[in-house]
């Protein structure tokens, strides 16, 4: 099979996914199925604008392809038979391998927000996809812990870890601003069924055809809690605390109270967490570098900024409430993220019930009736 195109199945298409999909096809060792759902009506009639600092500021309709007749298919036309639904390279579903008769994905890989406190879960979701021991899942989600709900599920299955740190925004629908490089490591998390060998070739090898060329600074990196944990110093202190106060993180440096007492606390409390979790090897200065991280020029506010002014739901458990949960089952003290976290849980019910997705009412047993 090392002379076939690895076949791969990318679950959210936004700026992360898309330029994951651009990576990889224009790499030549892969071939994307890319499932959509808000932009997909405007990917099939226009088809995808890239503007991108690595790959090209002007490319105009792009669209991945099986290599077959049918490039963009509207999954939600009854008029379709299954034979040409099985050959889609956009679709607006996850693929139910076994009903359409498709050949297994050697490659999953998951772009979408991660909300595992609202259903569907990730596991749900890829679920009619996964072929048990060949399907290689890779979560390329903020966080950590991500990889729990998946073991389970999934427990034959290499699980790979990808942490990007790209900056690539949709602006509107099928239009992609990609403006900051595309780096990435990329590790396997630990499942107990998988041998280790095997969990790291199937990692290295989702590397060689995302980067067979090496032009991207997309790597192998097997310390998957060191990569993870160091992400969050950054995510769990400006993301929630931007989201909550609707500001952009160069006037909360501008503010300087707002380092002082909120910011900078929370980094120091997620560097104490992830000691006693067993990551020893962050960099002391590593909060001060953080906070002066982001262009002063740039009004730059967070993906939980974004999204709550989008009235969105938020990533709060991974990036807020597991490192918060793992920080004090191991005795570390974290007042200042435990007061943040209780504020976007306030926040995100608040986003519930304008979904219609929460009821205001006295659950049986709430001691506050």
């Amino acid at each position: 099979m090392s002379h076939e195109k690895a076949r791969v199945l990318i679950v959210g298409m936004g700026g992360v996914g898309t330029m994951a999909a651009y990576a990889l096809e224009t790499g030549g060792k892969a071939a994307v199925t890319a499932v959509m759902r808000s932009n997909f009506d405007a990917v099939h009639k226009h088809g995808i604008d890239i503007d991108s600092i690595e790959h090209g500021h002007d490319i105009k309709g792009w669209r991945p392809t099986t290599g077959k007749s049918v490039s963009v298919i509207a999954l939600s036309s009854r008029a379709l038979s299954d034979a040409d639904n099985s050959h889609a390279a956009v679709r607006k579903t996850v693929p139910n391998v076994a009903e359409e008769g498709l050949p297994p994905f050697d490659f999953i890989l998951v772009t979408t927000k991660n909300i595992p406190d609202i259903p569907p879960t990730v596991a749900d979701i890829i679920a009619p996809a996964v072929t048990p021991v060949g399907t290689v899942i890779v979560l390329s989600q903020n966080g950590i812990n991500i990889e729990k709900p998946i073991v389970p599920r999934f427990p034959r299955n290499p699980i790979i870890s990808g942490v990007s740190y790209i900056g690539a925004t949709e602006k509107s629908h099928g239009k992609i601003l990609h403006d900051d490089a595309d780096a990435q490591r990329i590790g396997p998390f630990s499942n107990p069924q998988v041998p280790s060998p095997t969990a790291e070739e199937a990692a290295r090898r989702y590397v060689s055809i995302y980067n067979p060329n090496g032009k991207l600074d997309v790597v192998f990196d097997n310390d998957v809690s060191r990569v993870r944990w160091r992400k969050l110093v950054y995510n769990a202190s400006f993301n929630p605390i931007a989201a909550i106060l609707r500001m952009d993180t160069p006037r909360m440096r501008m503010s300087q109270h707002i380092v002082d007492d909120l910011i900078r606390p929370v980094m120091i409390e997620v560097m104490k967490a992830a000691q006693a979790c067993g990551v020893h090897d962050l960099p002391a200065d590593l909060p001060e570098r953080l906070i002066r991280d982001d262009p002063i020029d740039s009004a730059f506010k967070p993906s939980m900024c974004q999204d709550i002014e989008k009235g969105n739901l938020m990533e709060i458990e991974n990036i807020v409430g597991e490192p918060l949960r793992a920080g004090e089952s191991k005795g570390v003290s974290m007042p200042t993220l435990r007061t943040i976290y209780g504020l976007l849980k306030g926040l995100q019910l608040q986003t519930l019930e304008a979904k219609g997705k929460w009821e205001p009412r006295f659950e049986p047993g709430n001691p506050y009736q």
